[in-house]
């Protein structure tokens, strides 16, 4: 079979190397579990059997929901302050020298580092989850934003101004539909981020949610709750990353570079 051919059948088939990868993940853990006879690495097949007692446990779904909440708020929090400023950075220099200082001293910084300290100051509630999934969530939507305004081509703006525009007026109505698709790059990974801290805040300052049930699984040994809640995590993340995938491309499918044709020698 030559290569062409391998390729198209490959491609009439798009959803069988994820399954096969996934499929020698299961197979490499049961393995490696029953290698290692430890009771810390509970084997795959007990792991999904923990997954129905999780989801049919009202209090489970109800953390799980509650994660999901404050990672929607907290995310749409980031994102209503990080465009603006991601924006009128990438169109004015006095904004970016003022802000670039705070950003590179901040982006090293672990979020969950500073979740003891936004502890002191907002308590063990929500408020203090919630700022910590905003500041993990920011910085990629700030930094796709500036380059995304950066990117606008300078005629556009000297025609709008031209016409009369004002410089607000010209980022809503030129720079901000121009930036979009670098923007919702930017959001794909703040998505991501946002589980991520929304799960790290919750194993710190544990009251509710999906870090809490992971981290209590663990404090009483029950591994295999453990590895099922990670499991959970994992599917969360995945869901959400297709359906934002989706709905980016239906927005500004049309950025997209098309897919290159091979060509070959007759």
């Amino acid at each position: 079979m030559t290569a062409a051919a391998t390729r198209a059948g490959a491609a009439l088939r798009p959803g069988l190397p994820p399954l096969l990868a996934c499929l020698g993940l299961l197979a490499c853990w049961q393995a490696l579990a029953h290698l290692l006879t430890t009771g810390g690495m509970p084997d795959a097949v007990a792991t999904f059997r923990e997954l129905p007692a999780i989801l049919g446990d009202q209090e489970a779904l109800g953390d799980i929901l509650d994660s999901l909440r404050r990672m929607a708020l907290g995310f749409a929090i980031a994102v209503a302050l990080s465009v603006p400023l991601g924006l009128a950075m990438g169109r004015s220099r006095l904004v970016a020298s003022l802000v670039n200082p705070l950003l590179m001293v901040s982006y090293p910084v672990p979020k969950a580092a500073l979740m003891p300290i936004i502890m002191l100051w907002l308590g063990v509630g929500d408020a203090s989850k919630l700022l910590v999934i905003v500041l993990g969530a920011s910085l990629p939507v700030i930094y796709h934003a500036y380059q995304g305004a950066r990117a606008v081509e300078e005629k556009m703006i000297w025609s709008a101004r031209a016409m009369g525009m004002s410089g607000a007026s010209r980022l809503l109505r030129i720079v901000l539909p121009a930036a979009l698709p670098e923007i919702l790059v930017g959001c794909r990974t703040g998505i991501v981020l946002s589980l991520i801290t929304m799960v790290t805040s919750e194993m710190i300052a544990r009251q509710t949610g999906a870090g809490n049930i992971l981290f209590n699984a663990l404090d009483m040994a029950q591994y295999e709750t453990v590895y099922a809640m990670i499991l959970v995590i994992g599917a969360l993340g995945i869901v959400l990353d297709v359906a934002f995938e989706r709905a980016r491309a239906a927005l500004v499918g049309w950025s997209d570079e098309p897919d290159a044709i091979g060509v070959t020698a007759a």
